[in-house]
C-alpha cells in the first residue's frame, strides 16, 4: 500500500470504530415508480373510502365493486362489460365511474362540455339545441360536474388510481419490454439453424 492508501484507511477504521469492513443489509424489493409502505389493494381501499366520506355519494355498490369499476376503468373497459360481471346495469357502473372521478375521453366528446356547464337552460332546451337525447345531456352534465370535483380536489383521487392502476400496468410493461430486448442481445448473432 502507498501511504496514502494507508492514510485513508486508518481514517476509515478510526471513523468505523474499528471495523475492517462495513456492510448494509439489503432488502429484495419489487421496484417501483413511487414508494409507498401500504399494498395497492389498501391503497385504492383508502381512495375509494374517503372519496365515500368526502362526496356522501350514493351507490349499490360495495367498496369492492367500485375497485372491479376502477380497475375496468384502467383496463378500457366498456361500462356494459363491468355491469356485466357486476349484475347490475350499466348506468349503475357509469355513476359510479363519475362518483370515482374516473371521466373517459369519449364520456362528452360530442359536446362542449363547458358550453353546457355554464347555460342554464334546462335540459330539453340544451337537447334541442345540441340534436340530442335529455337523457344524453343529463349524461354530460354529470360528466362535467365530476370533471368539476375533481379540478376541485386537484385530482387527487384520480392521481392516486393512476398511480397503482396506470403505473401497475405501465411497470408490466416496462418490464415486458426489457425482458424481450435482454433476449434479443443475448440472442443477437446466434445461429438458430441448427441441425441435430
Amino acid at each position: 500500500m502507498n501511504d496514502k492508501t494507508e492514510e485513508l484507511r486508518d481514517i476509515f477504521t478510526d471513523v468505523t470504530d474499528g471495523e475492517e469492513t462495513v456492510t448494509e443489509s439489503q432488502e429484495d424489493t419489487r421496484g417501483s415508480l413511487e414508494r409507498d409502505e401500504r399494498t395497492d389493494q389498501e391503497r385504492l381501499e383508502s381512495v375509494v373510502q374517503q372519496m365515500r366520506e368526502r362526496y356522501e355519494f350514493e351507490t349499490p355498490l360495495s367498496d369492492d365493486e367500485l375497485l372491479t369499476v376502477a380497475r375496468g376503468f384502467y383496463d378500457d373497459r366498456s361500462d356494459e362489460a363491468v355491469a356485466d360481471d357486476l349484475g347490475v346495469d350499466a348506468e349503475v357502473v357509469f355513476e359510479a365511474r363519475m362518483s370515482l372521478h374516473l371521466v373517459g375521453e369519449d364520456d362528452a366528446d360530442e359536446v362542449d362540455l363547458a358550453a353546457i356547464r355554464d347555460r342554464d337552460a334546462d335540459d330539453a332546451t340544451l337537447a334541442d339545441d345540441y340534436g340530442v337525447s335529455e337523457a344524453a345531456i343529463r349524461r354530460y352534465r354529470r360528466v362535467a360536474e365530476a370533471e368539476d370535483q375533481s379540478r376541485t380536489a386537484n385530482d387527487r383521487y384520480r392521481d392516486e388510481f393512476d398511480s397503482v392502476l396506470a403505473d401497475a400496468d405501465l411497470s408490466e410493461r416496462m418490464t415486458s419490454d426489457l425482458r424481450e430486448d435482454g433476449l434479443e442481445d443475448a440472442t443477437e448473432g446466434m445461429e438458430t439453424d441448427v441441425e441435430f
